[in-house]
Protein backbone atom coordinates (compact mmCIF):
# COMPACT_ATOMS: atom_id res chain seq x y z
CA UNK A 1 0.00 0.00 0.00
CA UNK A 2 2.77 2.57 0.96
CA UNK A 3 4.74 1.52 -2.35
CA UNK A 4 1.39 2.51 -4.53
CA UNK A 5 0.79 5.76 -2.30
CA UNK A 6 4.24 6.51 -2.97
CA UNK A 7 3.97 5.87 -7.03
CA UNK A 8 0.51 8.23 -6.80
CA UNK A 9 2.07 11.07 -5.01
CA UNK A 10 5.06 10.49 -7.39
CA UNK A 11 2.42 10.13 -10.30
CA UNK A 12 1.66 14.22 -9.47
CA UNK A 13 4.02 15.52 -8.63
CA UNK A 14 5.92 14.28 -11.75
CA UNK A 15 3.45 15.34 -14.41
CA UNK A 16 2.20 18.82 -14.90
CA UNK A 17 -1.26 18.82 -13.26
CA UNK A 18 -0.03 17.70 -9.39
CA UNK A 19 1.98 21.43 -10.26
CA UNK A 20 -0.57 23.15 -12.10
CA UNK A 21 -3.42 22.24 -9.05
CA UNK A 22 -0.72 23.84 -6.34
CA UNK A 23 -0.44 27.00 -8.57
CA UNK A 24 -3.62 28.05 -9.54
CA UNK A 25 -5.00 27.39 -5.85
CA UNK A 26 -2.26 29.80 -4.62
CA UNK A 27 -2.35 32.09 -7.68
CA UNK A 28 -6.01 32.48 -7.59
CA UNK A 29 -5.87 32.93 -3.43
CA UNK A 30 -3.62 35.35 -4.05
CA UNK A 31 -5.02 37.53 -6.58
CA UNK A 32 -8.22 37.68 -4.57
CA UNK A 33 -6.82 38.40 -1.13
CA UNK A 34 -3.65 40.65 -2.32
CA UNK A 35 -4.71 42.27 -5.58
CA UNK A 36 -8.71 42.50 -6.66
CA UNK A 37 -10.29 45.48 -5.10
CA UNK A 38 -13.52 43.33 -3.62
CA UNK A 39 -13.96 42.72 -0.27
CA UNK A 40 -11.82 39.24 0.34
CA UNK A 41 -8.53 42.18 -0.23
CA UNK A 42 -6.49 41.81 2.67
CA UNK A 43 -5.32 45.27 2.51
CA UNK A 44 -8.51 46.88 2.34
CA UNK A 45 -10.67 45.15 4.62
CA UNK A 46 -8.67 47.50 7.65
CA UNK A 47 -8.57 44.46 9.77
CA UNK A 48 -5.43 41.63 10.63
CA UNK A 49 -7.94 38.83 9.11
CA UNK A 50 -7.78 35.81 7.25
CA UNK A 51 -11.19 35.64 6.39
CA UNK A 52 -11.61 36.21 3.00
CA UNK A 53 -8.94 32.67 2.22
CA UNK A 54 -11.32 30.61 3.57
CA UNK A 55 -14.48 32.13 2.17
CA UNK A 56 -12.39 31.09 -1.08
CA UNK A 57 -10.53 28.14 -0.50
CA UNK A 58 -13.51 25.66 -0.49
CA UNK A 59 -14.97 26.94 -3.54
CA UNK A 60 -11.56 26.55 -5.50
CA UNK A 61 -11.25 23.35 -4.06
CA UNK A 62 -14.56 22.56 -5.70
CA UNK A 63 -12.73 22.50 -8.58
CA UNK A 64 -9.43 21.87 -8.33
CA UNK A 65 -9.71 18.73 -6.18
CA UNK A 66 -11.94 16.95 -8.89
CA UNK A 67 -8.94 17.95 -11.65
CA UNK A 68 -6.51 15.81 -8.82
CA UNK A 69 -8.66 12.64 -8.59
CA UNK A 70 -10.54 12.39 -12.22
CA UNK A 71 -7.67 10.35 -13.33
CA UNK A 72 -7.43 7.79 -10.37
CA UNK A 73 -9.36 4.96 -11.54
CA UNK A 74 -10.90 6.60 -14.71
CA UNK A 75 -7.62 6.56 -16.29
CA UNK A 76 -6.58 3.35 -15.14
CA UNK A 77 -9.89 2.05 -16.65
CA UNK A 78 -9.52 3.65 -20.34
CA UNK A 79 -5.70 2.26 -20.31
CA UNK A 80 -6.56 -0.94 -19.30
CA UNK A 81 -4.53 -1.29 -16.36
CA UNK A 82 -7.43 -1.56 -13.76
CA UNK A 83 -6.97 -5.27 -13.93
CA UNK A 84 -2.83 -5.16 -13.19
CA UNK A 85 -3.58 -3.18 -10.38
CA UNK A 86 -6.01 -5.36 -8.66
CA UNK A 87 -3.90 -8.34 -9.43
CA UNK A 88 -1.10 -6.72 -6.90
CA UNK A 89 -0.69 -7.92 -3.51
CA UNK A 90 -3.55 -5.37 -2.27
CA UNK A 91 -7.04 -5.36 -1.50
CA UNK A 92 -9.82 -3.41 -3.14
CA UNK A 93 -9.75 -0.93 0.32
CA UNK A 94 -5.58 -0.65 0.33
CA UNK A 95 -6.25 0.13 -3.08
CA UNK A 96 -8.37 2.60 -2.60
CA UNK A 97 -7.14 4.05 0.41
CA UNK A 98 -3.48 4.41 -1.31
CA UNK A 99 -4.94 6.66 -4.10
CA UNK A 100 -7.09 8.67 -1.17
CA UNK A 101 -4.22 9.17 0.72
CA UNK A 102 -1.81 10.57 -2.16
CA UNK A 103 -4.76 13.03 -3.29
CA UNK A 104 -5.14 14.34 0.44
CA UNK A 105 -0.82 14.69 0.43
CA UNK A 106 -1.59 16.98 -2.42
CA UNK A 107 -4.18 19.08 -0.73
CA UNK A 108 -1.53 19.24 2.22
CA UNK A 109 0.98 20.42 -0.58
CA UNK A 110 -1.41 23.34 -1.50
CA UNK A 111 -2.43 24.61 1.80
CA UNK A 112 1.48 24.83 3.14
CA UNK A 113 2.53 27.72 1.19
CA UNK A 114 -0.77 29.81 2.19
CA UNK A 115 0.81 30.09 5.72
CA UNK A 116 2.67 32.45 3.95
CA UNK A 117 -0.10 34.64 3.73
CA UNK A 118 -0.59 33.97 7.72
CA UNK A 119 2.94 35.37 8.37
CA UNK A 120 1.93 38.43 6.58
CA UNK A 121 -1.15 39.05 7.55
CA UNK A 122 0.29 38.86 10.79
CA UNK A 123 3.27 41.34 10.51
CA UNK A 124 0.88 43.61 9.13
CA UNK A 125 -1.23 43.84 11.74
CA UNK A 126 -1.54 46.57 14.02
CA UNK A 127 -0.20 46.39 16.35
CA UNK A 128 1.79 43.09 14.92
CA UNK A 129 0.84 39.87 15.94
CA UNK A 130 -3.09 41.19 16.31
CA UNK A 131 -4.44 38.26 15.09
CA UNK A 132 -7.02 35.71 15.90
CA UNK A 133 -4.49 32.33 15.79
CA UNK A 134 -7.13 29.98 17.02
CA UNK A 135 -9.48 31.06 14.41
CA UNK A 136 -6.93 30.32 11.63
CA UNK A 137 -5.39 27.01 13.03
CA UNK A 138 -9.64 26.45 13.21
CA UNK A 139 -9.90 26.78 9.81
CA UNK A 140 -7.39 25.46 8.30
CA UNK A 141 -8.21 21.81 10.39
CA UNK A 142 -11.81 22.79 8.60
CA UNK A 143 -10.04 23.13 5.35
CA UNK A 144 -8.15 19.99 5.42
CA UNK A 145 -11.15 18.06 6.78
CA UNK A 146 -13.35 19.74 4.21
CA UNK A 147 -10.47 18.78 0.97
CA UNK A 148 -10.14 15.76 2.10
CA UNK A 149 -14.00 14.53 2.00
CA UNK A 150 -13.96 16.05 -1.23
CA UNK A 151 -11.00 13.69 -2.76
CA UNK A 152 -13.31 11.12 -1.12
CA UNK A 153 -15.96 12.08 -3.35
CA UNK A 154 -13.90 12.34 -6.83
CA UNK A 155 -12.30 9.10 -5.95
CA UNK A 156 -15.69 7.69 -6.01
CA UNK A 157 -16.39 9.75 -9.02
CA UNK A 158 -13.56 8.42 -11.19
CA UNK A 159 -14.17 4.55 -9.99
CA UNK A 160 -17.56 4.47 -11.81
CA UNK A 161 -16.30 5.99 -14.93
CA UNK A 162 -13.86 5.37 -17.35
CA UNK A 163 -14.17 9.31 -19.02
CA UNK A 164 -11.99 11.98 -16.86
CA UNK A 165 -14.39 14.61 -18.34
CA UNK A 166 -17.46 12.40 -17.00
CA UNK A 167 -15.68 11.92 -13.60
CA UNK A 168 -14.64 15.44 -13.07
CA UNK A 169 -17.85 16.89 -13.78
CA UNK A 170 -19.55 14.43 -10.95
CA UNK A 171 -17.34 14.76 -8.91
CA UNK A 172 -18.02 19.00 -8.93
CA UNK A 173 -21.63 17.90 -8.96
CA UNK A 174 -21.71 15.52 -5.89
CA UNK A 175 -19.45 18.02 -4.10
CA UNK A 176 -21.31 21.30 -4.34
CA UNK A 177 -24.31 19.39 -3.37
CA UNK A 178 -22.64 18.26 -0.37
CA UNK A 179 -21.21 21.39 0.73
CA UNK A 180 -24.06 23.91 -0.66
CA UNK A 181 -26.99 22.25 -1.40
CA UNK A 182 -28.52 21.15 2.55
CA UNK A 183 -27.46 25.60 2.24
CA UNK A 184 -30.20 26.51 -0.20
CA UNK A 185 -32.95 23.83 1.14
CA UNK A 186 -32.50 25.52 4.77
CA UNK A 187 -32.56 29.50 3.19
CA UNK A 188 -35.11 28.99 0.77
CA UNK A 189 -37.53 25.45 2.08
CA UNK A 190 -37.28 24.53 5.33
CA UNK A 191 -37.09 27.39 8.59
CA UNK A 192 -36.68 26.41 12.58
CA UNK A 193 -35.70 23.07 13.80
CA UNK A 194 -36.11 20.80 10.78
CA UNK A 195 -34.26 23.23 8.70
CA UNK A 196 -31.46 23.33 11.18
CA UNK A 197 -30.99 19.44 11.02
CA UNK A 198 -31.35 19.44 7.52
CA UNK A 199 -28.36 21.99 7.44
CA UNK A 200 -26.29 19.91 10.21
CA UNK A 201 -26.32 17.66 6.84
CA UNK A 202 -24.28 19.62 4.97
CA UNK A 203 -19.92 20.02 4.73
CA UNK A 204 -20.61 24.08 5.13
CA UNK A 205 -22.64 23.61 8.82
CA UNK A 206 -19.31 21.70 9.73
CA UNK A 207 -16.90 23.64 8.07
CA UNK A 208 -17.78 26.80 9.07
CA UNK A 209 -18.37 25.21 13.19
CA UNK A 210 -14.63 24.22 12.94
CA UNK A 211 -13.61 27.85 11.32
CA UNK A 212 -14.57 29.30 14.41
CA UNK A 213 -11.83 27.79 16.27
CA UNK A 214 -13.66 25.66 18.55
CA UNK A 215 -12.87 22.03 17.46
CA UNK A 216 -16.01 19.93 18.18
CA UNK A 217 -16.22 15.77 17.83
CA UNK A 218 -19.68 15.86 16.21
CA UNK A 219 -17.47 18.11 13.06
CA UNK A 220 -14.72 15.55 13.22
CA UNK A 221 -16.79 12.77 13.44
CA UNK A 222 -19.36 14.11 10.25
CA UNK A 223 -16.29 14.86 7.83
CA UNK A 224 -14.29 11.64 9.23
CA UNK A 225 -18.28 9.51 8.25
CA UNK A 226 -18.75 11.31 4.75
CA UNK A 227 -15.11 10.29 3.87
CA UNK A 228 -15.60 6.59 4.95
CA UNK A 229 -19.22 6.49 2.99
CA UNK A 230 -17.44 7.14 -0.08
CA UNK A 231 -14.28 5.49 0.15
CA UNK A 232 -16.84 2.73 0.92
CA UNK A 233 -18.78 3.30 -2.03
CA UNK A 234 -15.39 3.00 -4.17
CA UNK A 235 -14.55 -0.08 -2.88
CA UNK A 236 -18.13 -1.13 -4.09
CA UNK A 237 -17.68 0.35 -7.17
CA UNK A 238 -14.25 -1.19 -7.65
CA UNK A 239 -15.86 -4.84 -6.38
CA UNK A 240 -18.57 -4.84 -9.09
CA UNK A 241 -16.65 -5.49 -11.56
CA UNK A 242 -16.50 -8.91 -10.19
CA UNK A 243 -20.10 -9.33 -9.88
Amino acid sequence: MLTLFIKEVKGFLTSLIGYIVIIVFLLMTGLFLWVFPLEFNVLDYGFASLDGLFLLAPFIFLFLIPAITMRSFADEKKSGTIELLMTQPLTDLQVVLAKYFAGVALVIFSLIPTLVYCFSVYQLGLPKGNLDLGSIWGSYIGLFFLGASFVSVGIFASSITDNQIVSFILAVFISFLLYMGFEFIYSFVLSGKTGLIIQSLGLNAHYSSISRGVIDTRDLVYFISVTAVFILLTKLSLESRKW
